[in-house]
Order: structure tokens, then sequence, then C-alpha cells
């Protein structure tokens, strides 16, 4: 899965989904679109390409404003929001991340947290958009929006499901300032503690922006 370098330093972990034509979208979402303007096989001068794609494809992170009308855009992310340390949970409940089983983990406020489903393993290898996929119930989202942690990032497309708890997962957590980082892929990655570096691209007035995250594992 990982090892260590000769001076001894763990190599980090890609937690982060290649972009790239034909991958699994929200339903009705724009797809991604990368078209080569100029090729030094063609007899261009160099190598050129465009893409077009939402700015919640892959991996990336949801900002206030995405369901909060005059909310923080994706530029007023503070960086510590999603650098530092952080802590890989794995939830075993293969239908939604519930409140019982938060509880028995103590998250603690200001913590950087990532849940680690049966998402990861079972859903990434699949093209096709699965709604089925393991979220944050709303219940659960408003446990953790009283425990506020700095940021909350899971492993498929949102936070919220696709048939219930969309919308009321995303508004508990954002209203109450918590940061959301989705698309992850844990696969690689077992439970415990971590640095997390994930940073979005910068857009201006961004609802959401792609990010490359990756985890260092701690000493």
């Amino acid at each position: 899965m990982r090892g260590a370098h000769a001076g001894g330093e763990m190599e980090s972990i890609d937690i982060s989904m290649t972009i790239h034509e034909g991958m699994v979208m929200w339903p009705g979402d724009f797809p991604v679109s990368i078209e080569k303007t100029q090729e030094i096989a063609a007899g261009g001068p160099y190598n050129l390409s465009r893409i077009q794609m939402s700015l919640h494809a892959g991996t990336h992170m949801d900002a206030p404003v995405h369901f909060i009308a005059g909310g923080p855009g994706i530029t007023d992310l503070p960086l510590d929001a999603t650098v530092g340390p952080a802590r890989v949970i794995e939830i075993h409940d293969p239908e939604s991340i519930k409140r019982p089983e938060l509880e028995a983990h103590a998250i603690k406020r200001g913590e950087r947290i990532l849940f680690k489903t049966i998402n990861s393993e079972r859903l990434w290898p699949i093209e096709s958009f699965s709604e089925d996929f393991v979220h944050v119930s709303a219940d659960a989202a408003r446990y953790l929006a009283e425990l506020c942690p700095r940021c909350v990032g899971v492993d498929y497309l949102s936070v919220g499901g696709f048939i219930e708890d969309a919308e009321a997962t995303h508004r508990a957590l954002l209203e109450a300032g918590v940061w959301i980082i989705e698309g992850l892929d844990l696969s690689r990655v077992t439970p415990g503690n971590y640095e997390l570096i994930c940073l979005p691209l910068k857009v201006e007035r961004g609802d959401g922006a792609p990010a490359r995250a990756i985890l260092k594992p701690l000493p």
C-alpha cells in the first residue's frame, strides 16, 4: 500500500480521483470533456489541451454558497481547514453514516475527519453512477454540526444521499461552518491519523472546486 523512503519517511497517499472523460458524474451534471487543441504529433508547435467540467466533478470541495444563498465561496476557504492533522474513520454501516456509530469515535471540535466506507472499494471501480452510496444521514450531519469539526470528507460524490438527506445534510454541515470534501478515494488508506493536504482550485465566486488531496502518514 505504501512504503518508506531511504530516510525513513513514509510515502504520501494520493486520495484524489483522476479526471478523465467518461468518469462517473452526478446525474445531470456537466460531463468532463478534454480536447487537444494543439498536438506535436499532428504538426503543432506544442501540446495544448482544454477542459470543460463541473466544479463538482471527481474529488472536489463544496463551498457554503453551494447551498446557502450569499454564503462564502471557495475562495473564502481558510487554508488550515483542509491542511493539517486529520483522522480517517472507518464506517461499517453499509447504508449510511449514522449518529450512534459516530458517537463511538469521540469526534472533537476542530478535527479534520475523513470517512472511509464501502464506497471506496465497491463503487469507485464502477464507471456508472450508483444511487445507493453510503452517505452522511441528516441526523448524523446535525450531530456533526454540534461537534463542529474543521472539515468532513467522504468517499463518493456527495456527503448527502441521492435518494434522501441530500439538502438537509449539506445545509447542516455548511451552516455550521464545516467545510466539505467529496469524491475521495480511500481504498488504499487504513483508519488512523494522518497529515491532510487538500487544496481546491481558487475559483472566483465558486460554489465548489476540483481539488487534489493527499494523506501523509504520521510517524
